[in-house]
């Protein structure tokens, strides 16, 4: 793994350190390393030995008395945090996982939209409206079909896409601790010269100033105490970047974590939920044939059952009728009776007619014989 230099001047951008190499110089152009196998943050910084032998090479060679040196400690470390957390904010700006969202939300209502309908109900046209109902029971399959496949392959491009962000992030997130471990170490060493400068060198011109009572002495030690001072601020700022370093690692992770969890959601819809659906929509027409040859049965049953009954009822009435009328004279004894009937009492009537013939022919003849008596008599009185 290559190293990365410390230095005291601002630096561009460069790639994710690997060990870095303190040092006043000027910063190198360097190559892009692999990342390591990733680590977890620690909440203390480890240093291996070949680490702190740079941190301690690095505070030896060190001047915190340099105003120029003292103001550019570090800064190289700072704006690879800067541009970093701007890099991390173009990634995460880029992302629409609402988008992801709002297709699998779109895929559910797709799914949701497919009804099989009502049966419809009566015999006549039956097997018309059992066939439109079939028709359009696949016409709204191959609709829903189209949109789900459109919403499938979408769904793939945006799985691809959060796949490569996933190891986008890991990298992200390897030169988030390489440029942690860069501050700390820069922090580390500043802080063992500023130490090493207070216990030392300021501590001695401080005493050399009381004991001579000079001006120029007094002025020494304050102006080294003020530039102590600065540079303990600078470490402070310093440790203020490391801070947003340390904050930038787990908002990596709670990134990577969403792609991961959309991705294996995006994955469970495409090889589970469509081909269950479409599973599912192949057996609902096969019910859907079987329903309607079975109550095209029970139809055809129903008819024969009904005609067989109305047949056999129909024969029943024809047998008894013709049964009554074989068994029947041909002229029915209430007939005789009545003709009889009628017949005595037209004979009755008859006698009754002739006998008042007779006896009126009677009368008529005893009339007749008055009358001609007294037409007699009447004459006989004229002649004589």
């Amino acid at each position: 793994m290559s190293d990365v230099k410390l230095t005291l001047e601002p630096e561009l951008e460069t790639p994710a350190p690997g060990i870095p190499t303190l040092t006043l110089d000027g910063v190198e152009e360097e190559k892009p390393v692999a990342p390591e196998k990733k680590e977890e943050e620690q909440p203390e910084v480890q240093l291996t030995p070949e680490e702190q032998n740079v941190v301690d090479d690095f505070a030896e060679k060190n001047d915190i008395t340099s105003s120029a040196l003292e103001m550019q400690y570090g800064s190289g470390a700072q704006k690879k945090i800067a541009n970093f957390s701007d890099t991390a904010l173009a990634n995460v700006r880029t992302k629409d996982l609402g988008e992801v969202g709002d297709e699998i939300a779109n895929l559910v209502v797709e799914l949701k939209s497919f009804d099989a309908g009502e049966e419809e109900k009566g015999f006549l046209g039956f097997f018309k409206k059992q066939a439109n109902r079939l028709d359009g029971m696949k016409a709204r399959y191959d609709k829903a079909e189209v949109n789900v496949n459109k919403i499938a392959s979408s769904l793939e491009g945006h799985q691809v896409q959060l796949m490569k962000d996933i190891v986008m992030l890991d990298k992200l997130y390897e030169t988030n601790l390489a440029y942690h471990k860069e501050l700390s170490m820069y922090i580390l060493a500043g802080k063992k010269k500023l130490k090493e400068v207070r216990e030392g060198d300021l501590a001695r011109i401080t005493a050399r100033a009381q004991q001579s009572g000079l001006p120029e002495d007094a002025q020494e030690a304050r102006d080294l105490d003020s530039m102590c001072n600065r540079f303990e601020k600078k470490l402070h700022d310093l440790e203020l970047t490391r801070m947003i370093s340390i904050q930038t690692a787990p908002q990596i992770r709670l990134v990577q974590n969403n792609d991961t969890l959309m991705v294996e959601k995006i994955q469970s819809t495409l090889v589970n939920t469509i081909p269950l659906w479409k599973s599912q929509m192949v057996l609902a027409l096969g019910v859907e044939h079987s329903t309607q040859a079975a109550a095209a049965q029970r139809q055809v049953t129903d008819m024969t059952n009904e005609l067989l009954r109305k047949n056999a009822a129909t024969l029943k009435t024809a047998t008894i009728e013709t049964a009554k009328e074989s068994e029947r004279g041909i002229v029915d004894m209430e007939t005789l009776k009545i003709t009889n009937e009628s017949l005595i009492s037209t004979l009755d009537d008859v006698m009754r007619i002739q006998q008042e013939g007779r006896q009126k022919r009677q009368e008529a003849e005893a009339e007749m014989a008055r009358m001609e008596n007294e037409l007699k008599s009447k004459l006989l009185q004229i002649s004589g």
